[in-house]
């Protein structure tokens, strides 16, 4: 029976004689659906399921059965008012009975017996007209409450959405107040290590003291940076892990010597503790340290001098990571949203050693990356922490699987460089650097000049900037890819641009390969000495 069949049925109780069943039989030859009762107990029962209306002899109204249904009838909706027919005989019928049932019913439909079969047809039609009618109001009635809570659904929402926008607000204004300072930082003994080298006295010392300032507090912008857009990649989706055979001991090694500066200069206690028999497993190696040693420079940030820090490794079901301190510790309220990106703990802020608030939320997107979680446990201010990166075993295979291979580096004798930068201190510098090097260099300060220098400088690797006014790199490559000579010149992309669509269009425009700056001058190096061009080979064939 379907749910309009139920919601619009008859529901019959007569019980003398064959009463029922005849005008059962006669309501379904008219095409209504109707179902005798027992009682009114029975009939009761069946309202629970769906009724168009109640049809009853005088004979079922017996006090004690009146008392059963009178109490489903009180119950119904206020929209419903359930119609009820009662067949009653003239002369007979109790005033009292109808009466408390018309009160709870909503009102009742009386038809003196003898009647006609067109009579009692009418007067069901009627009926079902009424709870037709009902049914309109419950579904209008129904809409109305969906819209209203779907308005408030919305406001909620909206609310919360207004929240959200104004704790990312508040998290934008306090990450850009963090990145001037944690950019000005390094910025500051740059400056002063770049007046010391201009010094007429500089000794030999002073010498060596400037370049190792430089050199360690360029890396740490650049790491600062390189946070910022890997934790980009994450969230954008564009980060792939290159997953590989590897050993849990080499990558937490990894992770010591990156985190062991900072360990050293606050004088901590570390303690390792990694099972020699864990096997081999299949991860990305360097996302995998990464993550590792972004925990232990964070405990080593907000640990006091001389702490003690424990990074700890178990494989049961899953692989758990642990580094623990006994550092500044995390209220508890705050240990939710500590993965979040920009997060920082009050607490901590304005701690020398502070950053920008990305690290955790980089640890947390590179654990899902790999299928894992990060969690972070307290006992609250002053009582340590404990971080735990847990993650699914993936057993490498027992062969194993070749790693890469290094590109053999082939000495090539005096490369021919073409630098191309609209920053003049940037594309010098790195000229100057070069040269010292042994490369013959050439400098130029656009796109249409580095073009232009191709064909008669003739350059074995041309480095060129991407963001340069007139001509972009992009349109350099490609119209340095279409002349006499240019075939032949190893491409090198150098630009602050570092995203994943970047490289993607650098490769299209012809580029070879792709190098976001800062550039590590070793990194750099070593690209120049594996590059072999068509004009090299024919150099040193020549020779």
């Amino acid at each position: 029976m379907t749910s309009e069949e139920l919601a619009l049925r008859i529901l019959i109780v007569a019980p003398v004689g064959r009463d029922a069943p005849a005008i059962a039989e006669l309501l379904e030859s008219h095409g209504h659906v109707a179902r005798v009762c027992s009682g009114l107990r029975d009939a009761r029962d069946q309202i629970e399921h769906g009724a168009g209306a109640l049809l009853l002899t005088e004979e079922s109204l017996q006090p004690e059965q009146i008392a059963e249904l009178l109490p489903r009838l009180d119950r119904q909706p206020a929209w419903s008012e359930l119609p009820v027919v009662i067949l009653a005989t003239a002369g007979e019928r109790s005033v009292e009975r109808l009466d408390r049932i018309a009160a709870a019913a909503g009102g009742i439909m009386l038809l003196e017996r003898p009647l006609g079969a067109a009579t009692l047809l009418r007067s069901i039609e009627v009926a079902l007209r009424s709870r037709r009618r009902q049914y309109q109001v419950r579904d209008l009635l129904a809409a109305q409450q969906a819209r209203e809570n779907a308005l408030r659904d919305s406001q909620e929402r909206l609310r919360l959405a207004i929240a959200a926008l104004r704790d990312a607000d508040r998290r934008k204004d306090a990450f850009l107040a963090t990145l001037s300072h944690e950019l000005r930082n390094p910025l500051a003994p740059i400056r002063n290590a770049a007046e010391v080298l201009a010094s007429p006295r500089l000794t030999p010392m002073q010498l060596r003291w400037t370049q190792s300032v430089i050199q360690r507090q360029a890396a740490h912008m650049a790491s600062l940076l390189d946070d910022l857009l890997e934790l980009t990649r994450i969230t954008q989706g564009k980060l792939q892990l290159r997953k590989q055979a590897c050993s849990i001991q080499s990558i937490i090694e990894a992770a010591v010597e990156t985190a062991r500066p900072l360990l050293e200069k606050k004088r901590h206690g570390l303690r390792i503790r990694v099972p020699d028999d864990i096997p081999r497993l299949m991860a990305d190696p360097v996302r995998l340290a990464q993550a590792v040693s972004n925990l232990l420079t964070n405990a080593a940030k907000y640990t006091d001098a001389g702490g003690r820090i424990e990074l700890s490794v178990r494989l049961e079901e899953r692989l758990t990571i642990a580094v623990q301190d006994n550092g500044i510790g995390i209220p508890a309220e705050q240990l939710e949203g500590l993965f979040t990106m920009f997060s920082q703990v009050p607490s901590a802020i304005g701690r020398s050693e502070g950053g920008l608030g990305v690290g955790l939320a980089l640890v947390r997107g590179l654990a899902e990356l790999h299928g894992g979680t990060v969690e972070a446990q307290s006992g609250g201010a002053g009582r340590g922490s404990r971080f735990l990166i847990a993650l699914p075993f993936e057993a490498a295979p027992e062969s194993g699987q070749p790693g890469e291979k290094e590109p053999a580096v082939i000495p090539v004798g005096k490369l021919r460089v073409l630098i191309a930068d609209d920053n003049r201190d940037a594309a010098d510098s790195l000229s100057m650097l070069l040269s010292m090097d042994g490369y013959e260099v050439r400098t130029v300060y656009g796109g249409r000049a580095a073009v232009s220098a191709i064909e008669t400088f003739r350059p074995d690797v041309a480095l060129l900037d991407i963001g340069m006014p007139e001509m972009d790199g992009y349109a350099a490559a490609k119209a340095i890819r279409q002349q006499r000579g240019g075939v032949d010149t190893y491409l090198v992309a150098i630009t602050g641009w570092g995203q994943q669509e970047d490289k993607r269009r650098a490769l299209e425009a012809g580029f070879a390969t792709h190098v976001t700056k800062p550039v590590d001058p070793n990194v750099l190096r070593h690209l120049l000495r594996t590059v072999v061009t068509p004009t090299c080979t024919r150099s040193r064939e020549a020779e």
